[in-house]
């Protein structure tokens, strides 16, 4: 005789239809009380506007801007390491938008304190922080400057103000960097008058007392090159101990200025026989060792005559760039007034909400179900396992 069998079967679709049918009026009325609840609160809501400015770094001016900033951090510059100064102009600026320093004119200008009803200036600070947001992008370098406001206009206005007083800064900064590399050049090109005029001098004396001495071709052109790469290294030294004095040893841009330095000692020590290796500037006439001496003296001569006006070049370019007070970087789009709201999304949080309470109501009836379905065994252990809880 055939047996029934007792295995419980797993439910089917059909059961779990039949569980949502069962329930359909509590979910259909959460869901619809869920829907008409936020549409309700986000009607209250006010619109939100966002207006949008971007500006694109550059990076001729890096050195003048980061300078002056290790120079106002100080000590703290030294704690930072290398990070600082492993940063892109782009990271700077975004630094210097999100400073105290350019949000304080924006506070006084649009009287953010009482748009903001806020009590300290502390908490100002913060609510920009929340309505101002400055991203830099990653593969463009571009920086986006993004204001939210319940005014459009203000929105829009209060966006290009950043790019203006980031202006300002940038360029304050860029002409103390230049001041201060003018100053060390100054100091430089003292000195390399000096030794140009010493070298000037022995050269003279040395040409009045052996008159029949002659240089080849083959010697000036040597001895022209390796002023030209003396002059290179003196400019190099300088920016090196510029930098040094506001950036760590660590910083790209101290060790980018190492190598190059390092790069051209190798260069004038293989044209100078340096180290073991034969010079390749040639022998002059007949006595060797008063031709080298006289090629030793124009040398000098004009190694410190190619330092000088090399280091007066550079000089001139830290005069244009100290009473220079453009901003260095340049305006991609001038924020205007946005004509649409940016927030809040009603519509999708509508359609977010009711999909929630759907699904939420949905496991509800199941549990409800289940309870329903518990037998008297199940329900006595379940109130066991409350109690002890």
């Amino acid at each position: 005789m055939h047996q029934p069998d007792n295995t419980p079967q797993p439910p089917s679709l059909l059961d779990y239809l039949l569980v949502i049918a069962k329930h359909k009026k509590m979910i259909f009325l959460t869901t619809f009380g869920a829907a008409v609840l936020t549409a309700l609160i986000t009607l209250m809501m006010p619109n939100i506007y966002t207006a949008r400015a971007m500006i694109i770094p550059s990076d001729e001016d890096k050195g003048g801007i980061s300078a002056a900033l290790m120079a106002q951090l100080g000590g703290l510059a030294g704690l930072s390491g290398g990070a600082i100064g492993a940063k892109t102009t782009g990271d700077l600026y975004v630094t210097m938008l999100k400073s105290e320093t350019v949000k304080d004119p924006i506070i006084d200008r649009f009287k953010l304190i009482d748009l903001y009803e806020a009590k300290y200036r502390a908490d100002v600070y913060r609510a920009l922080d929340k309505n101002a947001m400055v991203s830099l992008g990653k593969k463009d370098g571009v920086i986006t400057i993004a204001v939210d406001d319940k005014d459009p206009k203000r929105a829009a206005d209060m966006a290009n103000a950043y790019v203006e007083e980031l202006g300002k800064l940038a360029a304050g900064l860029n002409m103390a960097g230049a001041g201060k590399n003018r100053l060390f050049l100054e100091k430089r090109i003292a000195e390399a008058k000096a030794d140009l005029s010493r070298a000037e001098d022995a050269l003279k004396e040395f040409q009045s007392k052996n008159k029949s001495i002659s240089v080849t071709d083959q010697a000036k052109a040597t001895i022209e090159g390796v002023a030209q790469l003396r002059a290179q290294l003196a400019v190099k030294e300088v920016e090196l101990a510029t930098l040094q004095r506001q950036f760590t040893d660590t910083s790209q841009e101290v060790k980018t200025t190492k190598a190059t330095v390092a790069s051209l000692r190798g260069q004038i020590a293989g044209l100078e026989g340096k180290g073991g290796g034969s010079s390749s500037i040639p022998n002059v006439g007949s006595m060797p060792q008063l031709g080298q001496d006289y090629l030793r003296l124009m040398r000098d001569f004009k190694i410190q005559e190619a330092v000088l006006e090399m280091l007066s070049k550079q000089f001139e370019v830290s005069k244009l760039s100290e009473v220079k007070d453009v901003a260095p970087f340049q305006v991609l789009q001038k924020a205007k007034t946005p004509e649409r709201k940016s927030k809040p999304a009603r519509t999708k949080s509508v359609i977010l909400v009711c999909l929630l309470s759907i699904f939420s109501t949905i496991l509800i009836a199941f549990i409800i179900e289940n309870i329903e379905r518990m037998t008297a065994d199940s329900k006595k252990r379940w109130k066991a396992l409350i109690r002890r809880a």
